[in-house]
């Protein structure tokens, strides 16, 4: 990842701040399916790199299905999903594939690591990101850079995720995208 702040977008309002933005890639989080052609083409136009939320894209199913139909409908930069199916589709087809995670208690974290030994992911998001520990034990375990995302809403929350090993932080804090770190 070469950047340490990946905006997350929630809304078109968000995501016309990013393209207005010096930042190259960014995530949309939640949209429709009828959303996808239009931030496409917008995010091309801009020279943006954009990550899809598969999980959350609004009348798709969450499936290797929807996620083969996005890679070679939109050619994104890269899919996030909690679901293993889809993040090995992304990477059949070459399309940087994110394991997002939920640090709920032990045993969701000892699923979730088999989960990635299945599935061996580009980059994990690990959620809530303001766990520096949590995000220390994690990269030095599986080896697989993490992300950090989800309650990250301050510039000393990011610092510490960074601090902890993470590769980049996810954030819809529009604040915090033009902070540097």
């Amino acid at each position: 990842m070469n950047q340490k702040i990946i905006p997350s977008c929630f809304s078109m309002r968000d995501f016309e701040k990013f393209l207005e933005s010096p930042l190259e890639t960014g995530i949309f989080v939640e949209m429709h399916v009828a959303q996808l052609k239009n931030v496409s083409r917008l995010a091309k136009e801009h020279g943006k790199k954009m990550i899809y939320h598969l999980d959350m894209i609004h009348g798709l199913k969450n499936d290797d299905f929807a996620a083969e139909y996005i890679c070679q409908a939109y050619k994104p930069y890269g899919l996030i999903s909690t679901k293993g199916n889809v993040i090995l589709k992304a990477k059949q087809k070459g399309v940087t594939a994110i394991q997002r995670i939920f640090l709920l208690d032990s045993r969701a974290l000892e699923k979730s690591y088999k989960l990635i030994a299945k599935t061996n992911p580009d980059y994990i998001e690990v959620l809530p990101g303001m766990m520096p520990e949590m995000i220390r034990e994690i990269k030095d375990s599986l080896q697989i850079p993490v992300i950090a995302g989800g309650l990250i809403r301050t510039k000393e929350d990011a610092k510490n995720a960074l601090n902890a090993g993470a590769v980049a932080i996810t954030t819809s804090k529009t604040e915090l995208w033009s902070v540097s770190l």
